[in-house]
């Protein structure tokens, strides 16, 4: 495209491919938008802009989470027949390798994952990247989550032209929520960064950001300034500020995030729910909040997750639901949109959709899940020694998000996350996922600690 190389048509003949400027851009949803990050970090010229619409930028974190495996077993293989359609027994040595390379059985990080990390990986870095950049990312994706967005962006070059879509939903292409806002600044984008029409798209602010249903904000950059407020669990079942005395504990049994968060007064022997007194003024998170926990354990391993939680009525996006009409926080509300010509092979006409919303009295903001065995390293397991302290400290998911005044931030300490949790044969269904490590974890109060990016507001009076 970019005439560096020689291009042959059918005959053999030599041809160039006058029909191009050679400034060229990439734009994909999922593992189409991972193929434009993976050729950015190349540093390849003649690429001017990528468009990356929930995209990975970590093959590890596509399927794994911190040592856990939150996809099924052979996904690696299973991706390969799912985006090439060559017939099986051509490609079933090659899968036969990722299956052996990815290696399930303990989920480390390792080489084959390496050349599949496009931050600082061996073939894709995002410090090489030379092309401008125009990110989505919706935090509540199940399937490529926050930190392929927030880890890669951090690491871009400062001097490289960028943009960003930060939203409360889940797996989505934009077109389908705010499809004329997109549509415009897609157009816009492309306009300048292709052509070079001078228009003011780069004079914009730089990221949008969904607070809420209809509720869209701008800032200069992701994420917004913040401070880091630390709260730490209560003996009492509160969250405080200083450091409390005493202990708890609980099993490492697969839950829902709907489970392990409902009815926090309740005693449940699967988790632990400490509560904030109500907010008296709304409290903005915006970043990577981290945790760390004093534990012991009576096996060598056990699932740790912790969530943040809202706790209070109000009407959320509801990024849970998914039928034949709503998922991943939209829903159709009848009627068509039709954008540019038509053909006989696609009409150029979409289902119109909207926020799909839901009322309820506490919405899981985000999380944290680990293998206690990798908390040392992601690369290399090890046991730990049953009874013994440990302090253990990790980053949850990122989040940009506002908790209401009068409403309570909740922090649960929990198992294995069923939200994220191994289906072992990848049949979908359910019935065959990972039940838990079985684990008792007892927790040390006194080591025991969340920090929040606030930007304004304050999570405890």
């Amino acid at each position: 495209m970019n005439g560096r190389a020689t291009a042959y048509d059918d005959q053999g003949a030599p041809v160039k491919a006058a029909w191009t400027t050679g400034r060229t851009a990439m734009i994909g949803h999922s593992y189409e938008g991972a193929l434009g990050v993976g050729v950015a970090g190349t540093g390849v010229r003649g690429l001017e802009t990528i468009v990356n619409i929930a995209g990975y930028t970590s093959g590890y974190e596509n399927m794994r989470n911190n040592g856990t495996l939150t996809w099924f077993k052979g996904g690696a293989a299973w991706q390969s027949k799912r985006v090439d359609k060559d017939p099986d027994e051509k490609c079933a040595a090659v899968r036969q390798k990722l299956l052996d390379d990815s290696d399930d059985e303990t989920g480390n990080y390792n080489a084959y994952w390496h050349e599949r990390n496009y931050r600082d990986g061996p073939i894709s870095k995002a410090r090489n990247i030379r092309a401008s950049v125009f990110s989505v990312m919706g935090m509540q994706d199940r399937n490529v989550v926050g930190s392929q967005f927030s880890e890669w962006w951090a690491k871009l070059p400062r001097d490289i032209q960028r943009k960003a879509w930060v939203t409360q939903y889940g797996h989505l292409d934009p077109y389908w929520a705010r499809r004329d806002v997109w549509i415009d600044t897609l157009h816009q984008w492309f306009d300048h960064e292709l052509m070079g029409v001078p228009n003011d798209i780069m004079r914009r602010p730089r990221v949008d950001v969904q607070l809420g249903p209809d509720r869209w904000t701008t800032q200069a950059d992701w994420p917004a300034p913040a401070r880091t407020a630390t709260l730490r669990p209560q003996q009492d079942g509160s969250l405080g500020r200083t450091p409390s005395t005493g202990t708890g504990g609980y099993l490492d049994t697969a839950q829902t995030e709907v489970a392990m968060a409902a009815d926090p007064g309740t005693a449940n022997p699967n988790r632990l729910a400490f509560l904030t007194p109500p907010l008296q003024n709304t409290t903005r998170l915006s970043g990577t909040p981290s945790v760390s926990l004093r534990l012991k354990l009576d096996k060598p391993t056990a699932n740790l997750g912790v969530l943040l939680v809202d706790y209070g009525d109000d009407t959320r996006i509801n990024y849970r639901e998914t039928t034949t009409t709503a998922a991943q926080g939209l829903k159709f509300i009848g009627g068509e949109d039709c954008v540019g010509e038509s053909t006989a092979d696609d009409d150029g006409c979409y289902l119109k959709a909207g926020d799909n919303t839901a009322t309820s009295g506490f919405n899981v903001v985000t999380r944290g899940i680990l293998d206690a065995q990798n908390h040392k390293s992601l690369s290399r397991s090890t046991p730990l020694t049953p009874g013994k302290p440990y302090q253990i400290t990790w980053s949850m998911l990122p989040q940009d998000y506002e908790f209401k005044a009068g409403h309570r931030l909740g922090l649960v300490l929990t198992g294995a996350n069923d939200d994220f949790n191994l289906d072992e044969t990848g049949n979908g269904t359910g019935d065959d996922v990972e039940p838990g490590t079985g684990a008792r974890v007892a927790i040390d109060l006194a080591g025991t600690s969340i920090s929040l990016p606030i930007v304004n507001g304050t999570p405890i009076g």
